[in-house]
């Protein structure tokens, strides 16, 4: 009997790195957002976690680690393991973090692994209420006229609507004050009592104040107008054609994450987000499903980082 157990213990040595092997994911999986709750950024996260925990039969679960342009939570998932276990999902503002800030503690280009892109969505020029431009060419010959009677609301440096802010001012061809805000909510807050009076932000924060009356929407950052905002005019129809600056969100993990896991993510992310409740979901948002994975979607990364790190210089922007 004691020799019957002494022949079974090589068994159980070679049971253990079975376990320990058995396929991912076998425990919940963090999804660390780097940005408060309510956002667009919190509503794409939730949708991404909520469709693969469905898939993969483990909660994806969604923790919001908001703090310093997204370097907070990018520095927690740069720091994790990488297993699978903890991801990061935020918005196009997350590479940005070595352009806008002079030690965010990580390099979001080489310290994350590029997984999936999940979604894109213009931007609409919000204008205070009591301004007369009814128009996008109306405001340009006012701002022409009279640069130092306009500025705009910047709800968080690096952002999509920062970028907006300074291509417009580029191709306006003058200077007009930015005002830095700590937040989406309270840049759109000071536009609709009208102490700014312009900001480019998300569909989802600027739809509302316009559709009540109680601020101006004048123009689309898209090639094509929005679902969520059929009746905004793009940029290009307003007369400012290379004003196409979409945010656009994704999910990342540390880096060395095995491939096998960022592949599995992305086969189910892909074909989910394109679902019919997740289109009708995001599209309320302003939202379109962007489904770029792997290689395709790093080098996707490298474009938007240059050509964002290129209007940056332009506007001789200094980290803080």
């Amino acid at each position: 009997m004691q020799r019957r157990a002494l022949l079974a213990l090589p068994g159980l040595a070679l049971a253990a790195p079975a376990l320990a092997q058995s396929p991912w994911p076998n425990r919940p999986v963090r999804v660390i957002v780097p940005f408060p709750p309510g956002g667009s950024t919190d509503a794409m996260s939730r949708t991404a976690a909520q469709k693969l925990s469905e898939r993969l039969g483990q909660p994806f679960v969604v923790e919001n680690r908001a703090g310093a342009n997204g370097a907070v939570g990018g520095q927690a998932v740069a720091q994790a393991a990488p297993d699978g276990y903890t991801l990061c999902a935020s918005a196009s503002i997350q590479m940005l973090g070595r352009l806008v800030m002079r030690n965010p503690g990580y390099d979001p280009m080489t310290d994350l692994t590029p997984i999936i892109r999940t979604g894109r969505g213009p931007l609409l020029l919000l204008m205070t209420a009591n301004r007369q431009p009814n128009t996008l060419q109306e405001l340009l010959a006012a701002v022409r006229a009279n640069p130092q009677n306009w500025n705009f609301a910047v709800s968080s440096l690096g952002a999509a609507g920062h970028l907006a802010t300074i291509e417009f001012i580029r191709q306006a061809g003058v200077e007009i004050t930015q005002v830095p805000y700590r937040g989406t909510a309270p840049a759109i807050t000071d536009v609709v009592a009208g102490n700014a009076q312009l900001v480019f932000e998300p569909i989802l924060a600027t739809w509302p104040p316009a559709r009540d009356g109680r601020a101006k929407a004048l123009a689309i950052t898209a090639a094509e107008r929005s679902q969520a905002a059929p009746t905004v005019p793009t940029a290009t129809e307003g007369g400012m054609p290379n004003l196409d600056i979409q945010s656009w969100w994704a999910l990342w993990g540390p880096r060395g994450l095995p491939a096998e896991i960022s592949n599995r993510i992305a086969e189910i992310l892909q074909p989910a987000m394109r679902e019919p409740d997740v289109v009708a979901r995001i599209g309320g948002l302003g939202i379109e499903q962007a489904g770029e994975a792997g290689a395709d979607f790093a080098a996707f990364i490298r474009r938007d980082f240059e050509r964002s790190q290129e209007l940056l210089r332009v506007a001789n922007f200094q980290p803080d």
